[in-house]
């Protein structure tokens, strides 16, 4: 079963089996047609049609595309999350360069992989300036930080979460840059990326 987007994202939580299910099928919808018809085309009467549901469901749990669309992107970073949780599973602690490694290829196999995640990743376009505590990249840093101070036995404290925040939106600019180059991600400028990171991150982690 998908995890089901915060509550303060939705309209009414899914209690039952099938209203997961329909839910599950609606963010799959707007994902899909995300990438067909982009975010300012997006529509929920779309929506419900790709999703093969009535229109009122989709408001039953969204008041209006944004809400629906920053369902998908809190879905998006648990799956993230989950993902990267499974690559540490089989990554030692004593080495922190192959858990940044882990980080970062999670990250590139969702944009070449799930639907929508180029336009909504873990927020939605044009998020107010001034929301910082629901900026996406401080809610990736947030969780990150909560990972790599568990699987290395590390304090979780302000200059840890400092240093994933700012490796967090460099990495944000420089693989956007990637895709830019290249729809499958510009291998040169990944690996630059993936230098830096071990750089900057070397001096809070060595």
């Amino acid at each position: 079963m998908d995890p089901v987007p915060p509550a303060h994202s939705l309209r009414r939580t899914p209690i039952q089996q099938r209203s997961a299910d329909r839910l599950a099928r609606i963010l799959d919808a707007c994902a899909e047609l995300l990438d067909e018809t982009g975010y300012e085309n997006l529509t929920t009467r779309a929506v419900a049609l790709r999703a093969g549901v009535p229109i009122g469901s989709v408001y039953r749990f969204f008041g209006n595309k944004r809400a629906m669309a920053i369902a998908l992107a809190h879905r998006n970073l648990d799956r993230y999350v989950d993902g990267i949780a499974d690559r540490l599973a089989d990554l030692p602690a004593t080495h922190w360069r192959p858990v940044v490694d882990a980080v970062l290829d999670e990250y590139l196999a969702m944009k070449r992989g799930v639907p929508g995640f180029a336009l909504v990743d873990f927020g939605v376009p044009a998020p107010p300036a001034d929301d910082l505590e629901g900026d996406p990249n401080h809610q990736v840093a947030t969780r990150l930080t909560e990972l790599l101070s568990a699987h290395l036995g590390l304090t979780a404290d302000a200059t840890l979460e400092r240093a994933v925040l700012v490796a967090v939106e460099a990495t944000d600019a420089l693989i956007q840059l990637a895709f830019r180059t290249d729809p499958a991600g510009d291998p040169g400028i990944v690996a630059e990326t993936r230098a830096m990171m071990h750089a900057y991150l070397a001096r809070v982690l060595d």
